[in-house]
């Protein structure tokens, strides 16, 4: 019988570079992050004074008041945060329909909706904007939150991966005895798949409501009014006619990045979970 020793890992010099490494590509990304949060307390006047100052000296409040008074933050923030919450509960449900019904079913023309579908995912969204608007006008949908959310409702990637999870994680056995038990398609749909899929779940309702709420390029297109701006619409309307209010900005900024946060930390189980069970094989 072999002991079981709880000795320290022996520090050598690999892997003092790979901590160097990993710490060095940590400052990196988190560089912009921490320089914006600490501009935002910074006066006007300061955030770009030389030689520049690591932390503000003092801090203020100012642009915060600044923009909650004379800004309509809160209505920016109440639009992108409805858009995307109706955006994911849609992408998850339609996806996961989609996705499952790809992998588990059979029906005439599967492929090649399936390849048609999957192709799609090669064409940039710049590329599709004036025709998706275009289609959107034709069908009347241009009130402000059924424009902001149609584009979100399906995506390419959704589907493909809920069916390739769809694949891997629900056994096709199972469906059979749920079958042979009387179930329903809509309730094997429901109390067998939907359990074994809720991993993939929290992983596509992360990603859906990210890419919404930072979306910027769609409505830039399908909104006019000032008053249905969404808040990275609003953020950039800051660099308007009367200057570029980088003190604003940066206020704004730090606020619209908190409930991205939230929803990361809060799913990141999930997510991380999705991303696992998705890349292993069953």
């Amino acid at each position: 019988m072999t002991a079981v020793t709880d000795r320290p890992r022996r520090v050598t010099g690999g892997r003092l570079l790979l901590y160097g490494f990993l710490i060095s590509l940590l400052l990196v990304f988190a560089l912009p992050l921490l320089w914006a949060l600490s501009s935002s307390f910074k006066s006007r006047s300061d955030i770009f004074s030389y030689p520049p100052q690591p932390l503000p000296a003092p801090a203020v409040l100012d642009n915060y008041r600044t923009l909650l008074a004379e800004q309509p933050f809160w209505s920016w923030f109440v639009t992108s945060t409805v858009v995307a919450l109706l955006s994911t509960v849609l992408a998850v449900g339609l996806c996961s329909l989609a996705g499952f019904a790809f992998a588990k079913y059979r029906f005439r023309g599967k492929t090649i909706l399936f390849n048609i579908m999957f192709s799609s995912l090669a064409v940039p969204f710049a590329v599709i904007v004036v025709p998706l608007f275009i289609m959107i006008a034709k069908a009347r949908l241009t009130e402000p939150y059924f424009a902001l959310v149609v584009p979100w409702i399906a995506p390419a990637f959704g589907i493909f991966m809920m069916r390739q999870f769809a694949e891997q994680a629900v056994p096709d056995a199972l469906l059979d005895a749920a079958r042979m038990d009387g179930c329903t398609e809509f309730g094997l749909f429901r109390r067998v798949v939907l359990p074994l899929l809720r991993p993939a779940l929290g992983a596509l309702g992360v990603w859906s409501f990210l890419n919404s709420y930072n979306s910027l390029i769609w409505p830039l297109i399908v909104i006019s009014e000032p008053g249905d701006y969404t808040l990275p619409l609003g953020i950039q309307a800051l660099f308007g006619a009367t200057g570029r209010q980088y003190d604003l900005v940066l206020a704004g900024s730090v606020l619209a990045a908190v409930p991205s946060l939230l929803v990361f930390f809060l799913l990141r189980r999930q997510l991380l979970e999705g991303l696992a069970a998705g890349a292993v094989k069953s």
